[in-house]
């Protein structure tokens, strides 16, 4: 179809989206992507050695990963076909392969872009690997997913992974200013309002192109917006945030990372990305559950009873209001003295329990409920705490073949500090009395 548009010419007079008319004719001229592109990018050196083989471009959305696979195709002779995951069944796969072994008996190799790979099951995925090892093909799949969790195995080892990065502020400021000698005009924008686009567009190149011409249909003569004008023109832009995939991990991450590293402003700044994601708050409010535990434990008790309050205060009010309530516990989290004593002795416990469950605790410890028990001296020269000084007898609680092991090591930080003080004070007297 799109053959007789092309011969009658009928796409010389459709309008192209500005993004479309902007694609860099070179692999230099690709904006954000130096470590790729450069003089001495990854790319930059594969074309040079002139030959590409298969590759992944893993990146989010509109950094350059399907330009940069077209002019791969150009600079390499191959021709380009270029199918995605999200329309492409296995008869359209087998239709594209028979046409590219076609091609390769006439002398003409085929580039054969695959937009959203990973939305491929995996035997869709093994379908390619026969075509990219006798040649047929050279495979570029695209993705905004991390392949080592979404690809088979048995495709990453034949094919080399580069990662897009999000364009910075300085690489999307460069896309305006082609647009606009493009364009021939200035976008209709004060600086301030510049800059929110900027940060509207969230990396994402083909983005702010797009808010750009957004912006140059709405404007009249003369017109210069500012920044609550571009957002009322506009609207907001989503962030790019999916919750079942990799942008959720990396901020409930960075967030955890942030409470743990004892910054409260930059967790407050994960926490707020999130909420405004969409995210649901009682993920986030189980997470810092998980995290009183986890890294603050018992140089403050009340870590734990905060994160609860919280998770209990969004159950009783809700968004927006119960989200405070999480803000809060978060900055409470933060600013705690850490310690993950507890976390660390809890998994050597674990470890030790799976390697020696099967030992029986010591007689004296154990109950006596029948005479037989009794007479096999469970529970004989038990000493009841209670009943001894100090409230504490030292006797021995370990399995015999076994014998006393150190697990939990308070920090001297917080109240962990006074429980380090107990433990010693508690060891001396075990020492005084014969238990260890």
């Amino acid at each position: 179809m799109s053959d007789l548009f092309e011969s009658a010419g009928l796409h010389e007079s459709a309008p192209r989206p500005l993004a479309d008319r902007m694609r860099p004719s070179r692999l230099e001229d690709v904006a954000g992507q130096d470590h790729l592109v450069g003089e001495e990018g990854a790319l930059t050196r594969l074309v040079r050695s002139g030959s590409i083989g298969s590759l992944v471009f893993w990146g989010p959305p509109g950094t350059g990963k399907t330009t940069v696979a077209r002019l791969l195709a150009r600079e390499t002779d191959l021709e380009f076909a270029q199918i995605s995951a999200i329309f492409t069944g296995v008869a359209d796969l087998k239709k594209v392969f028979e046409e590219a072994r076609a091609r390769r008996k006439i002398g003409r190799g085929t580039l054969l872009f695959v937009d959203e790979i990973h939305r491929f099951n995996r035997a869709q995925q093994d379908s390619f690997l026969p075509v990219m090892e006798d040649g047929t093909v050279t495979l570029i799949g695209a993705t905004t997913e991390n392949p080592s969790f979404e690809l088979n195995a048995a495709l990453l080892s034949r094919a080399r992974v580069l990662t897009f990065k999000s364009l910075d502020p300085a690489a999307l400021e460069r896309l305006l200013a082609r647009a606009e000698l493009i364009e021939k005009r200035g976008l209709p924008l004060d600086a301030s309002a510049r800059e929110a686009l900027i940060r509207m567009a969230d990396g994402d190149g083909r983005a702010v192109l797009t808010l750009a011409e957004e912006l140059w249909r709405a404007a009249g003569e003369d017109e210069i917006f500012d920044t609550a004008k571009l957002s009322e023109i506009v609207q907001r832009r989503a962030p790019i945030y999916d919750k079942a995939q990799e942008g959720h991990y990396n901020l409930i991450s960075a967030l955890h990372k942030s409470v743990r590293g004892s910054d409260p402003d930059a967790a407050l700044y994960y926490l707020a990305r999130m909420f405004d994601a969409g995210e649901d708050p009682l993920f986030l409010a189980r997470r810092i559950v998980r995290m009183a535990v986890e890294d603050v434990g018992l140089a403050d008790p009340q870590a734990l009873v905060v994160a609860n309050a919280a998770k209990e205060a969004y159950d009783f009010l809700g968004s927006p209001e119960g989200e405070l309530a999480i803000a809060q516990a978060v900055i409470y989290l933060a600013t705690a003295p850490k310690s993950n004593a507890a976390y660390t002795a809890t998994k050597a416990a674990m470890r030790l329990a799976k390697a020696h469950g099967s030992l029986m605790p010591p007689k004296v410890i154990l109950n006596a409920p029948t005479k037989l028990m009794k007479s096999e001296g469970y529970g004989e020269g038990y000493a009841y705490d209670h009943d001894e000084p100090e409230a504490f007898s030292g006797q021995n609680y370990w399995p015999d073949a076994l014998g006393r092991q150190k697990l939990y090591e308070p920090v001297e930080r917080g109240f962990e500090r006074e429980l380090r003080k107990r433990l010693d004070y508690w060891a001396k007297l075990r020492r005084e009395r014969g238990g260890e």
